[in-house]
């Protein structure tokens, strides 16, 4: 079995898929089983763009703290940016079931009740509004093919 495999990400190793589980009463995320493998030895949930939360395996999370500790203090943008990503960051790991808790000022940031989306986004996932994604995505639509010809164009 490859180790993909074991962590439960399928063949790809990234996270991928679209998922709507429901928040419990205390803000408890139930993660998809798809996703517990690799998160199981613990994430980092922080502010995400868009209005959404991001979850991060703890050894994405370190890659990325690592770019942002080299940001320069002088700089009143990274600064703020810091403190948004930093001040309002958790780190939990998931209990026997699965489950997670989202604070409150992250549930709060995002719009988060209990119709969740739970978004693979390749080296992270994105937690969103269940009604919000389907409104981003139902906005983005007529871009999609313009920014897929843009990004590729880049690469």
């Amino acid at each position: 079995m490859s180790d993909t495999a074991t962590l439960g990400l399928g063949p790809t190793g990234v996270f991928l898929g679209t998922f709507t589980p429901r928040l419990d009463d205390k803000g408890r995320l139930i993660l998809p089983a798809k996703f517990r493998g690799r998160l199981a030895s613990g994430l980092v949930a922080t502010r995400g763009l868009d209005r959404c939360v991001f979850l991060f395996p703890l050894d994405e999370f370190a890659h990325i703290h690592d770019r942002l500790r080299r940001a320069p203090l002088e700089n009143k943008a990274a600064r703020d940016y810091l403190r948004s990503f930093l001040g309002h960051a958790s780190d939990d790991i998931p209990d026997k079931q699965g489950r997670i808790l989202l604070s409150q000022p992250l549930r709060r940031y995002a719009g988060l009740e209990r119709e969740v989306a739970v978004v693979g986004m390749g080296s992270r996932v994105e937690v969103w509004d269940a009604q919000k994604w389907e409104d981003y995505l139902e906005a983005g639509e007529d871009a999609y093919a313009e920014t897929a010809a843009e990004i590729f164009d880049d690469m």
